[in-house]
């Protein structure tokens, strides 16, 4: 299995912090920018070459993609995101919950920093606004979040249960599967699979390392029976100059 993770493309979240240095005035789920949408298109475009029929050696991918399955977060960016790459591939995008940003859908009060859960989207707004998306069963009317704002130590535990899901769904096969998601959940799947805590995991990880994820870039981990793969991390090279962010 070969793993490729996509952070979502630039935010308006993400374009306040970078114009401003603060995340006051955040929305609880923000939509694309302009540059996000190029991004998007971007990364679609890219993803969208098809392998050759015999591939060189791959390990950049100089020889195409040949994605097979696709899965986003249902926040709107990832959504937005995940749509460009669905329709370039021509693949099904799946919602995921499991992979969403650090502390789900909340609203920020800026008077005392305090976190509020928010509802989040439900089955009748993805039905309306991202009609090819295809929906997890579990979502329902409430809303997908519907909770109080996710605790740190709740994040790791998160990351084991999408790694679950992939061996179940993907493991043991040539699948090559792309999420889209966010810089928090990529930064602690990466630590979960580097953690020598773990019984399952080989390699050990300082707690002080950060992976850094441009909007829009693309990981790639190769899966083995017995080992993985890093391939390559926050690669952009398809990107121009003035749409990294």
């Amino acid at each position: 299995m070969q793993l490729y993770i996509i952070r979502h493309a630039q935010s308006e979240n993400n374009l306040l912090w970078q114009q401003t240095g603060s995340s006051d005035g955040r929305l609880p789920d923000p939509a694309l920018t302009e540059k996000g949408h190029e991004q998007a298109r971007l990364v679609a475009q890219f993803l969208a070459q098809p392998a050759s029929d015999v591939p060189a050696p791959e390990r950049d991918n100089r020889d195409g993609f040949s994605l097979t399955h696709l899965y986003c977060s249902l926040m709107e960016r990832a959504v937005l995101t995940g749509t460009y790459i669905a329709q370039a591939t021509g693949l099904p995008l799946k919602g995921l919950v499991e992979i969403h940003e650090w502390g789900g859908i909340y609203h920020k009060d800026e008077t005392n920093g305090e976190r509020i859960g928010l509802p989040g989207p439900d089955r009748d707004y993805f039905a309306a606004n991202h009609p090819h998306l295809v929906l997890p069963e579990s979502l329902n009317h409430a809303g997908w979040w519907n909770r109080d704002p996710e605790l740190p130590e709740e994040r790791p535990l998160r990351a084991r249960r999408f790694w679950q899901f992939l061996l179940k769904e993907h493991g043991g096969t040539d699948d090559r599967v792309a999420i889209v998601s966010h810089g928090g959940f990529t930064q602690t799947l990466l630590a979960t699979l580097l953690n020598r805590d773990d019984p399952d995991i080989t390699l050990g990880l300082p707690a002080n390392v950060w992976f850094a994820t441009n909007n829009a870039s693309v990981s790639r981990i190769d899966f083995e029976s017995d080992h993985f793969r890093i391939g390559y991390l926050n690669r952009v090279d398809f990107l121009p100059d003035e749409l990294i962010t």
